[in-house]
C-alpha cells in the first residue's frame, strides 16, 4: 500500500528530475532587468500549472499527445529567445528611462513569455506526469499537485537567490540577461529535436 508521504516524495523526485533545466532558465529570468521577479514567479506557477492540467486532462482521456506535436512547442521559446535578442540590440541604443517605460508596460508579456516557456521546456513532462495521474487516486493526484507548487517555491527562490548572491549573483546579472535569449533558442531547437519535429518538417518538405 502506498503511503501518504511515499506519494510525497514521489512528487518531490518526479519534480526534480524533470524540471532539472527550468532552473537554468529561471536563472536567465531573473538576472534580466526586463523581468521583474514577481512576473518571473507568475509565470513559473502559470506555466507549471497549465502542464499539470494538460497531464490531467491527458489521464481522463487516457491520451497522450504525439511526440511531434511536443517537439513544436519548442517554436515558443525561439521566438521569445529571437525577440529577447531584437530587444537587446534596441536597449543598446536607449536610455535607462525608457528601458523602464517599456518595462513597466509589459507586466502581462513578461508573465506569458515566462509562462510559454515553461510549458513548451515542460511539453514532454506531460507524457511523463500522465500514467502517474492515471493510476492514482484522486487524493494521491491533489498531494502530488500540491508537492508541485511547493517545489516550484523552492525552484523560484533558489534562482533568486543564486542570481542575488554576491560571489556568484554579479556575473549572473552582468552577462545572464544576453545568455537568456541563446539559452531560449537552444533550448527550443533541443525541444523541436528531441519531440521529432524536424523529421516532421523534412518529410513535408520531401512531399513537396
Amino acid at each position: 500500500m502506498i503511503t501518504l508521504g511515499t506519494t510525497l516524495l514521489l512528487g518531490i523526485a518526479l519534480f526534480a528530475a524533470t524540471n532539472v533545466d527550468d532552473l537554468f532558465v529561471l536563472l536567465g529570468f531573473f538576472s534580466d532587468r526586463q523581468f521583474r521577479a514577481r512576473h518571473v514567479v507568475v509565470g513559473q506557477y502559470l506555466g507549471i500549472g497549465m502542464l499539470v492540467v494538460l497531464s490531467l486532462t491527458a489521464a481522463l482521456v487516457r491520451f497522450v499527445l504525439p511526440a511531434s506535436w511536443l517537439g513544436f512547442l519548442g517554436l515558443a521559446p525561439i521566438t521569445i529567445g529571437t525577440k529577447r535578442l531584437w530587444e537587446l540590440r534596441r536597449a543598446d541604443r536607449e536610455g535607462d528611462e525608457t528601458r523602464g517605460q517599456r518595462r513597466a508596460n509589459t507586466a502581462y508579456g513578461q508573465v506569458f513569455s515566462v509562462a510559454a516557456v515553461t510549458v513548451a521546456n515542460g511539453g514532454d513532462n506531460v507524457a511523463v506526469y500522465t500514467p502517474l495521474f492515471a493510476t492514482q487516486s484522486g487524493g494521491d493526484t491533489a498531494a502530488v499537485a500540491l508537492v508541485f507548487a511547493a517545489m516550484t517555491a523552492v525552484w523560484c527562490t533558489i534562482a533568486h537567490w543564486m542570481v542575488n548572491r554576491r560571489t556568484i549573483g554579479a556575473p549572473i546579472r552582468r552577462y545572464g540577461h544576453r545568455l537568456l535569449p541563446v539559452v531560449l533558442i537552444s533550448l527550443g531547437v533541443m525541444i523541436m529535436y528531441r519531440g521529432g519535429a524536424f523529421e516532421v518538417l523534412l518529410r513535408m518538405f520531401k512531399f513537396r
